[in-house]
């Protein structure tokens, strides 16, 4: 890893948030609440908004030099609780500590801006994510909803709780 480079996005990079989000949308539709459909018709203008990192949301990409190849997300949800969300590390980048960098960003923002506690949902089936969040310190809890962008799919809740 060493030319990665994992940062907070700001507006100068909302077409690198762009371009990472659409990939992770195609590559594993599923795994997703928002699905590519709804975030391809996002604007310019909205895609800058979003790539500005706020205390209630902040993306963070993965650079290979100068290329994108893995993302994800804090985002405070309306009531408090903190989110990993939009998690996502190109096939040929799986493995290699990218996704552990990204993780380890969001843990920091989350405890930053004082959240003790860390959740995200994963889809039972996609064994080799809840593995690699186990890895992360992140325990399933009983909680289990349907997947926004897919409701056919049940996604069980995780959470990870910051040293007291």
């Amino acid at each position: 890893m060493k030319n990665i480079i994992i940062r907070p996005t700001s507006a100068a990079d909302w077409q690198a948030l762009k371009a990472t989000r659409l990939a992770a949308l195609l590559d594993a539709p599923t795994a997703f609440g928002a699905s590519h459909a709804s975030a391809a018709r996002f604007s310019g203008p909205e895609w800058q908004q979003r790539a500005v990192s706020t205390p209630q949301r902040t993306f963070f990409l993965a650079f290979d030099g100068e290329h994108p190849i893995g993302l994800a997300a804090q985002v405070v949800a309306a009531n408090n609780e903190c989110h990993l969300i939009a998690m996502w590390v190109q096939s040929e980048y799986r493995g290699m500590a990218v996704a552990q960098g990204l993780v380890d960003a969001v843990k920091q923002r989350a405890v930053d801006n004082g959240h003790a506690r860390l959740v995200l949902d994963v889809a039972p089936e996609n064994a080799r994510a809840a593995a690699f969040y186990q890895k992360q310190g992140f325990v399933f809890l009983p909680e289990w909803e349907p997947l926004e962008s897919h409701p056919h799919t049940q996604v069980q809740k995780m959470e990870w709780l910051a040293a007291a």
